[in-house]
């Protein structure tokens, strides 16, 4: 089927119309210049034919709700949300760069990297839960790069409200990053597959391929389903990724919801624990307090909830894809360019009207003003428990420390650091270093939530027994 010409670009007062970025199923996205402040931004316009009184209404509404996000430093940032003279919705958003997803294929992602970019871009999912939203299309090609090199999250076309989610069709299938229950339609999202996806998208970072593409074979959309839906994703099959990381990835995605990390937070601290295994300073991860998704001081109107209205059925969903209809389509791939949100495709009026829904962000939110984050970052705390009064001894040709627990909580791990230098992380209060010939120290600190507290006092032993 020949693509699209673009529509018409709006006359929109205060900008300058420069060039059309790209086309998708239910927009266009065009390039202008805004005239004060002067800079250029990705300008996405809803088609004319999609729009209805409807879809209006609860533009506005889940505009107010999206505001909640537009200040996460690893969100896609959107000026302004406003309609047309033609009557057309449209965005006004940050230009970024798809660098990111034309680069992987050709040149994986350094694990260092894949890590700081994964836990950035989980930071702002996390985020989005506690909100009350589910992205349920997080993928390499969503996560666009800014002129300072951040990686933001963008496409938030097919969100939907967590307590929704089953009551709404809209939602677009990127199979690759897909979690089994989704392509099985069990569900069109929880934060269960939210977690599969994140892990998916850092293996492919890494890999330079989706988890489940097999070189050499048929990589069809029903290959890919299949192999979900039955198999275990390969290892990675690079020196440089550490066993430790290769086990979060694999439980993020296994078949079973339940087993998976139970939330999105859990799987950064995996991710955290992997950097600090590494030798690398755990990665901040901006993640907005509990205490302000709670505040009292906004009510339920400030915080609207919007149904998603179903507009295909399983069923139809199973029958378009046993009749071979794309789940989804490259017509998006221009729009990325541009750093904006593209539109899913191929789902009717009602997808497009759920990505308008969920993808606006209206400034000037009373509220927004009083939005805090909490860095998830290794720095000392006063309510982390501490170690002391370690133990020490030879056992055979190995010494063995031991500790009492101090009081851990769930999530908690002891890391443990040897000669001041290598360290890991574990539940154990037992440590075993083996087969040595040379005076031994560790000391002890606790992690908690990717926050260490005070360190023990270094407790050092020798093969003759000597402390």
């Amino acid at each position: 089927m020949a693509a699209r010409l673009p529509s018409a670009p709006p006359n929109l007062p205060g900008f300058s119309y420069v060039r059309a970025l790209g086309s998708g199923g239910f927009a266009d996205v065009f390039l202008y210049e805004q005239n004060m402040p002067r800079r250029q931004v990705a300008v996405k316009v809803l088609l004319a034919e999609v729009v209805t009184p409807s879809v209006r209404a609860m533009f506005q509404a889940e505009a107010n709700l999206m505001a909640q996000l537009s200040a996460h430093p690893a969100v896609l940032t959107v000026y302004q949300a406003s309609v047309a003279s033609d009557g057309r919705p449209f965005l006004v958003m940050e230009l970024c760069s798809p660098v990111l997803n034309r680069r992987y294929r050709s040149d994986p992602l350094s694990v260092p990297e894949a890590l700081a970019v994964g836990i950035k871009v989980a930071g702002a999912v996390e985020t989005a839960h506690r909100a009350g939203v589910l992205h349920r299309d997080v993928k390499p090609s969503n996560i666009l790069t800014t002129a300072y090199g951040h990686p933001v999250l963008s496409d938030f076309g097919i969100a939907a409200t967590i307590g929704d989610a089953e009551l709404t069709d809209a939602v677009g299938l990127s199979v690759p990053w897909s979690a089994p229950e989704v392509l099985s339609d069990e569900t069109t999202g929880t934060v269960a597959s939210e977690v599969w996806a994140l892990g998916a998208t850092i293996y492919s970072l890494i890999a330079g391929r989706s988890p489940f593409e097999v070189a050499g074979t048929e990589n069809s959309t029903a290959q890919l389903i299949s192999r979900i839906q039955r198999a275990r994703p390969a290892p990675i099959g690079r020196a440089d990724v550490p066993e430790r990381l290769e086990a979060a990835l694999r439980r993020s995605m296994s078949k079973k919801p339940e087993s998976r990390q139970h939330s999105v937070l859990e799987l950064i601290r995996d991710l955290q624990a992997v950097e600090t295994e590494l030798g690398f300073t755990p990665t901040p991860a901006d993640v907005v307090t509990d205490a302000w998704v709670a505040a009292d001081d906004v009510d339920d109107e400030e915080r609207t909830r919007v149904r998603g209205v179903a507009t295909v059925s399983p069923v139809q969903r199973r029958r378009r894809r046993r009749e071979g209809e794309p789940e989804t389509t490259d017509s998006r791939g221009a729009a990325r360019e541009t750093g904006a949100n593209p539109i899913p495709t191929g789902a009717g009026m009602g997808r497009g009207a759920m990505w308008l829904i969920a993808a606006c962000v209206v400034l000037g939110v009373a509220f927004i003003g009083t939005l805090s984050f909490v860095l998830v970052r290794t720095g000392a705390s006063g309510d982390i428990p501490v170690v002391r009064n370690i133990e020490g001894h030879v056992v055979g040709g190995s010494i063995e420390f031991s500790w009492q627990d101090p009081g851990l909580m769930a999530g908690d791990e002891y890391q443990v650091s040897v000669d001041g230098s290598s360290s890991s992380l574990q539940r154990s209060t037992t440590f075993t270093v083996d087969s040595v010939d040379r005076r031994v120290c560790v000391t002890v600190t606790v992690n908690r939530s990717g926050r260490t507290g005070e360190s023990s006092a270094a407790k050092c032993v020798d093969p003759s027994g000597v402390s």
